[in-house]
Formats: structure tokens, sequence, C-alpha cells
């Protein structure tokens, strides 16, 4: 549907159709991975939270992180191909924050698969 058809139909008051999400658009798009894609996507959002609250340059933070600034810089816009979950953890102890991983029972104990959750327990 073209762009100006869903205009013309949101001023008639018809409705688009709207799935709801399931928490981890990398699932909801049938990507491989998703659970490690989302935690991926968490961990660089912290990392950029983190270098924008402790005021760092981009050359400031590869300092402190052992990166370039180009690679910095992708980070930075949400860019973690080339990065294992295991360096951006490191690259966030290197910032001062503790990565915790708690492990416990789903949920639903109805069978099915567990969920992998990134919790940020600071602001």
């Amino acid at each position: 549907m073209a762009r100006n058809e869903r205009q013309m139909n949101r001023r008639r008051g018809a409705r688009v159709p709207v799935a709801a999400g399931s928490g981890n658009v990398f699932a909801d798009a049938a990507l491989p991975d998703a659970d490690e894609l989302q935690m991926k996507a968490e961990f660089t959002r912290q990392l950029h939270n983190r270098i924008k609250a402790l005021g760092l340059t981009q050359v400031q933070a590869g300092r402190r992180l052992g990166l370039k600034q180009p690679d910095v810089s992708r980070l930075m816009r949400g860019r973690f191909t080339g990065f294992s979950v295991d360096r951006l953890i490191a690259l966030l102890n290197a910032l001062q924050i503790d990565v915790e991983i708690i492990l416990r029972p789903h949920e639903h104990d109805r069978g099915g698969r567990g969920n992998v959750r990134v919790v940020a327990a600071f602001a």
C-alpha cells in the first residue's frame, strides 16, 4: 500500500492491520539467531548511553575501549556486526559497567523456549 493511500485511509477512519510484537524485533522479522541479535542490540545501546553519560568523545571512548574511532562511531550508530557478545560485554566492563547474567526457569512452565532479556539496572 502506498504512503498516500495509507494516509487517505487514516483520514477516512480505515484501520490498518497491526500485529503485536514479541518484544524482539529480530524474532518478529524471523531472523536467525534473533536472541543473540537482540542481546547485542541492547548491549550496544547501553554502550552508547554510557559513552554519552561520561561525556566522552568518540576518540576518548576509543582510547578507553581499545577501539579506533570509526569502530566507536559504528557502535554509536547501533551497528554491532563484527562484535561478539563477549566483546560487547568486555567493552561495557571497560566503561565501568557490571554485567550480571541470571539464569532461571522459564516463566511459563508449559514447554517452549526460554527467553533472553537484557535489563539495565540504572538510569
